[in-house]
């Protein structure tokens, strides 16, 4: 019997790792390259011309705008994306190896405390829920995991603060910090980070009463310390670099872009966003309902047999991470339908949910009187995971767009014509899919409605309404007004 179980577990191993390896592979090749990764682009670009950490400013007038905070994915991936663009690699390729080396980081840190929490099968579990976790709808995706962006390593990081949690606090509040200078939105991870040191040091320290918060406090200083070294130094350089006045500006637009989120529309509902996170599993909504369901009742079951509520060191940062990035999201109302805003909470903390189901199950299947309930609600949580995975993974091989290859080819002509002329800025007409083909060029990116674009051509994908100064399969340069 233990023969079998180790040939079936090595089977869905094997099925899960050609799962990612085919979902890899088709966001690093594949998908399109699309504007907000262009957008990032921008700064590792500029960077290694030597114009410093800033980003074209599309979305700031047009003009290179130094820290712009309209660019939320930072330095953690950024800088190692200009090391890598620095061999002359070819810029997409490149830029998107690094994200994907982060993904790499996020599967081997979630099987890890997969493991810790429930053995091997935890671990497959853990490791299983990324692929069945699906971002590429809608207006603003994550198309795979080696999109230009900044969820996914920030997910990654705060994975490896859990890992790295039990023997060195301070190496977790830095990972936690380079989280939130990967993107903006892992601040929402403090909770999670404050409950995990607590339960540590709460279970590892003899006191008791009061004596307890003197020594959650004495301990707590460091890893504090370090959460917030990254973004100190980010924020320092920024002042050397801008002037106390540019700075002060830098640190008002700033606030305002995480007030905001950086979006403006139409409010949206509790129930809208729940319904999105549910349509975003590779699965039927009522499939993803079920096998929400069906994980809470594995975690209270084995939690009840196991007559403790602790679950260990990481079911409750797990809870109250997952909570507070899915809570944000669907209670702020000028946030719209995207997924993308919560999934740095739902890469990094639903796989160790899953992985506390596994564990529940194997709890309760000790109790005989249970065991007949484990098994089949066991059985339901794999074939539904294992679902959504194959889903996720046979679907990515068909892009949504226009691939890649595709759009090299579209841009071609234009690109042989910036060349030609020495363009240095192109005008996105509008922002959408024209932003990444300017990208593509090597021109600068500007936004035609910017006044600074007044007199720079435009390149569109519809007719131009002005002279045609080059034109491709799919877009067109027209001089400017």
């Amino acid at each position: 019997m233990t023969r079998a179980r180790t040939i079936v577990f090595w089977v869905l191993a094997t099925a899960l790792l050609i799962g990612h390896v085919m979902l890899a592979w088709n966001s690093l090749t594949v998908w399109r390259f699309w504007e907000d990764e262009a957008f990032n682009l921008t700064v590792p670009r500029n960077l290694l011309a030597g114009l410093g950490y800033a980003s074209d400013g599309a979305l700031s007038g047009s003009t290179l705008s130094p820290f712009d905070p309209r660019i939320s994915t930072g330095p953690a991936v950024l800088l190692p994306v200009a090391a890598v663009l620095a061999t002359a690699i070819d810029p997409v390729i490149g830029a998107r190896l690094v994200p994907l080396l982060y993904w790499l980081l996020l599967l081997v840190g979630v099987g890890v405390l997969g493991k810790r929490i429930g053995g091997r099968w935890a671990a497959l579990a853990a490791i299983a829920v990324p692929l069945a976790f699906t971002t590429s709808a809608g207006v603003s995706p994550i198309q795979g995991p080696a999109d230009l962006l900044g969820e996914i390593p920030a997910a990654a990081l705060l994975v490896w603060a859990l890992v790295v949690m039990p023997r060195r606090t301070w190496l977790a509040g830095l990972l936690v910090g380079l989280a939130i200078q990967a993107k903006l939105i892992a601040l929402l991870a403090l909770p999670a980070f404050a409950v995990a040191l607590a339960i540590l040091v709460f279970t590892s320290s003899p006191a008791t009463g009061w004596r307890r918060v003197t020594v959650l406090l004495k301990r707590s200083w460091l890893p504090l310390v370090c959460v917030a070294l990254p973004t100190l130094l980010v924020e320092f350089f920024a002042l050397v670099s801008l002037g106390t006045d540019g700075f002060i500006e830098h640190l008002r637009a700033l606030r305002a872009f995480v007030r905001s989120g950086g979006q403006l529309g139409e409010p949206t509902t509790v129930p809208q966003k729940l319904l999105t996170l549910a349509e975003s599993w590779s699965l039927p909504v009522w499939a993803a309902i079920a096998l929400a369901a069906v994980s809470v009742a594995l975690i209270v079951g084995g939690l009840r047999v196991a007559r403790s509520w602790t679950g260990g060191l990481y079911l409750w940062p797990a809870i109250v991470g997952a909570a507070a990035f899915v809570g944000w999201w669907a209670t702020a109302s000028h946030l719209p339908l995207w997924v993308r805003h919560p999934s740095p909470g739902v890469f990094a903390f639903f796989p160790l949910l899953a992985a506390y189901a596994v564990w529940g199950a194997g709890r309760m299947l000790r109790r005989p009187r249970l065991r007949i309930a484990a098994v089949a609600a066991a059985s339901v949580f794999a074939i539904l995971l294992a679902w959504g995975g194959a889903a996720h993974a046979i679907g990515s091989r068909t892009p949504t767009w226009s691939g890649l290859a595709e759009q090299r080819a579209a841009v071609a002509p234009l690109t042989k014509w910036v060349e030609d002329n020495d363009i240095e800025w192109l005008a996105a007409d509008p922002w959408g899919a024209a932003v990444a083909p300017i990208v593509l060029t090597g021109a600068h990116l500007g936004l035609s409605d910017a006044p600074a674009m007044s007199a720079v051509p435009r390149l569109t994908g519809f007719e131009c309404a002005t002279e045609v100064l080059v034109e491709g399969d799919a877009y067109r340069i027209c001089a400017a007004p």
